[in-house]
């Protein structure tokens, strides 16, 4: 009994052992074309070892029927996946001869494993979905990273002891004959690569001129990698992109020029070449689709407790959660924030850190994302440490060919808006959309080619899809500021507005709602004489769902930078609907909006009056001793000092009976932003001065009689 516990141990350890070996070899998150592949530790024995190698083999061999989807280096994969599996014979024989494998044949299996990783993770970039014309461009690269592997299996077998291990003479003959072929095996650049690499190049340079590629050539290119249609030319687009944010964060500008060129290569055939748009993903844009939430990732969340999205140190969702030497995961910025004032310590268990190294827990971080998306939650997460935004932050283009490209796209979109058909417009209102999203850059070369006012007219459409998209691509040009003179001239508001109160889509209306918060720094007062205006945004804010709530409350909160507009929200009866979030809603996202716009009100005397009437001091008081968002508890501070200070003796009389209210806000002193610290720390002294004066009997009637407020 004793030898089959053993027995049952020792198996259960090396399925274990072989799992966690082959679980890492894959993975999206991996950079493309690197090879994190890991040599097997010392200790680890032939009896563990053999299993893992052969399921990586046969991992290796599933990839002889996919090379169809190879971009490129099809013969130079063919040859590496059919030595590994002319090798498999050999790794199964020798399994059946465990015991009797003297040491350097674990050192060779050790190479073999450490190879057969890397030519996995060679295979699976040259499958991946989106990487598909990368890929080819680096063909060369590739191809010498195959003839790299085919040595080192070549050198791994060198040091395999043959003569102390007992296997039949034809499965050696074998091997030393597939060692010798591995040794010389001849892994170039192919001449097809090549002659289509030289297309792509000549398209680039024809951009560069700002001449028009011949769209024949173009299509051959995209046919020769395998894009087959509209959805997969956009993930094309995406994937370089991303390559974008993390060649320019690490240090090379040549591959942010090539990468920048390619974007628009595949941005221009996106646009041209495909003449339908297959529907995926974000094609709901297009044909008004929407997807679903998977079950499974409800169930995933359904066992989580929520809690533990939060950092320890703001008790806020965390958007970039990083782990740290003692185990325990904190938001990046507040870790950060956290050693840099001197602190060397676990925030959680005090001990003493050796190391302040932090690494990204990439895991936890997809499982916020999805909690966000279930509950309709806004976070700005950050991509790999802000890494891929930095090139929409970019004024100028990333190459002569992209910046070629773009200003041909503009030309040819606006033409297609102009003269093409209802299903013309609106794939073009559709394309601008996408453009605009991805960089200033875009945004100002659409804007300079004369699109806000074709994009203007498009509003008016009575078609849904086309107004939606129309609405949309103003929200992208809307954060170019030169965009925002020609939105704002009278037809343009009316347009807008009108989208906005009577859109023939919920989200056609929200998209126009967020496109007057970037209106409204500059032409807030102009925003807030159009009558329907605010009293749109208010019913937005009413009857729609999360996101026009959202944004039809930030749009209200831009308009109110300008006085003259106090009065319009308030007697738009914005107050009671606000109030009424505080006390309804459970959405602590539209709670901390609501109490910025209340916040603000407060400090007219219009909104002081309206705000106490519908009884939020009691609401606003819960709410700063029980939220979890810094953010709220500043703004709910603000509301309290501004209804102090303006509101009279009544006010202050009520909040010094609070019996939470003190201990929230001292430590609002310590643990508040620095804004709401020095509100709090205001409010306190109006109460301790309030105090002192009742103690001493001297009473100051702050606000007239006619104007009583009751407190309740």
């Amino acid at each position: 009994m004793k030898s089959n516990h053993s027995y049952h141990m020792i198996q259960t350890q090396k399925s274990n052992t072989n799992l966690s070996m082959i679980r890492n070899t894959s993975g999206s998150d991996r950079r493309i074309l690197t090879f994190p592949a890991v040599l097997p530790c010392e200790s680890i024995g032939p009896s563990i070892l053999l299993p893992s190698l052969i399921t990586l083999c046969n991992a290796i061999s599933s990839f002889q029927h996919r090379f169809s989807c190879f971009p490129c280096n099809k013969r130079n994969a063919r040859n590496a996946i059919r030595l590994t599996v002319l090798l498999q014979p050999f790794l199964h024989e020798i399994r059946d001869c465990l015991s009797g494998l003297p040491d350097p044949a674990t050192l060779s299996l050790s190479e073999l494993h450490l190879t057969f990783q890397k030519l996995l993770f060679l295979l699976e970039d040259l499958s991946r979905e989106g990487a598909k014309l990368y890929m080819l461009m680096e063909s060369d690269r590739v191809a010498t990273q195959f003839r790299v592997i085919s040595r080192s299996v070549a050198t791994a077998l060198d040091v395999f002891p043959f003569g102390s291990v007992e296997i039949s003479k034809e499965t050696k003959e074998h091997v030393f004959l597939l060692n010798e072929q591995a040794r010389k095996a001849i892994f170039e650049f192919e001449e097809e690569d090549k002659r289509v690499v030289m297309s792509v190049v000549s398209g680039l340079t024809r951009f560069e001129n700002q001449v028009a590629p011949d769209e024949g050539d173009l299509k051959w290119v995209i046919e020769y990698i395998g894009v087959k249609g509209w959805s997969e030319c956009n993930k094309e687009v995406k994937f370089l992109e991303g390559e974008i944010g993390f060649k320019g964060f690490d240090e090379k500008r040549n591959k942010v020029i090539l990468l920048s060129s390619l974007v628009g290569f595949m941005s221009y055939c996106r646009c041209l070449v495909m003449e339908v748009v297959d529907c995926e993903e974000s094609d709901k844009k297009f044909d008004g689709r929407e997807s679903n939430v998977q079950s499974e990732m409800d169930l995933s969340l359904s066992c989580l407790n929520p809690d533990d999205f939060r950092c320890p140190i703001t008790l806020e969702l965390m958007s970039d959660p990083v782990t740290i030497e003692t185990g325990h995961t904190y938001d990046r910025s507040s870790i950060l924030k956290w050693f840099r004032s001197g602190n060397l310590t676990c925030p959680n268990t005090a001990k003493k850190l050796i190391t302040t190294e932090m690494v990204p827990n990439l895991v936890l971080r997809k499982l916020i994302q999805r909690y966000c998306f279930a509950n309709d939650i806004s976070i700005p997460f950050v991509d790999l440490g802000r890494r891929n935004r930095e090139i929409t932050r970019r004024v100028e283009p990333g190459s002569v060919a992209a910046e070629g490209a773009m200003r041909m796209l503009a030309s040819f979109l606006k033409g297609r808006i102009e003269n093409g058909s209802g299903e013309e417009m609106n794939r073009g209102a559709f394309e601008i959309r996408l453009l605009s999203k991805t960089s200033i850059f875009n945004r100002s070369c659409l804007v300079e080619a004369g699109l806000v006012p074709l994009s203007l007219k498009l509003l008016s459409s009575r078609d849904s899809l086309t107004q939606e998209n129309a609405a949309a691509a103003l929200l992208n040009l809307s954060k170019c500021a030169k965009s925002r003179s020609g939105m704002a001239e009278k037809w343009g508001l009316e347009l807008i507005v009108g989208v906005l109160k009577k859109g023939v889509k919920i989200e056609a209306r929200q998209h126009v709602a967020a496109v007057l918060f970037y209106l409204s720094a500059e032409y807030g007062n102009l925003l807030g004489k159009e009558p329907e205006a605010i009293p749109s945004l208010i019913r937005l804010v009413k009857d729609g769902p999360y996101r026009s709530k959202k944004n039809g409350l930030v749009a209200i909160f831009g308009l109110l930078k300008h006085p003259e507009n106090h009065r319009r929200v308030v007697e738009g009866g914005a107050v009671p609907l606000l109030v009424g979030i505080l006390k309804g809603s459970e959405n602590e996202d539209l709670i901390t909006d609501s109490l910025a716009v209340l916040a603000t009100l407060a400090e007219k005397r219009e909104g002081m009056f309206a705000i106490l009437h519908e009884e939020a001091l009691q609401v606003a008081v819960e709410i700063l001793s029980c939220s979890t968002s810094r953010v709220g508890r500043e703004h709910c501070v603000a509301l309290l000092l501004s209804l102090s200070l303006k509101g009279g003796e009544d006010v202050v009389a009520y909040l010094v009976k609070s019996p939470s209210l003190m201990e929230s806000l001292y430590s609002q002193l310590s643990a508040g932003t620095s804004r709401a610290s020095k509100k709090a720390s205001a409010l306190i002294r109006v109460l301790h001065d309030f105090y002192e004066r009742r103690s001493s009997g001297f009473k100051i009637s702050v606000i007239p009689q006619e104007q009583f407020i009751h407190v309740r």
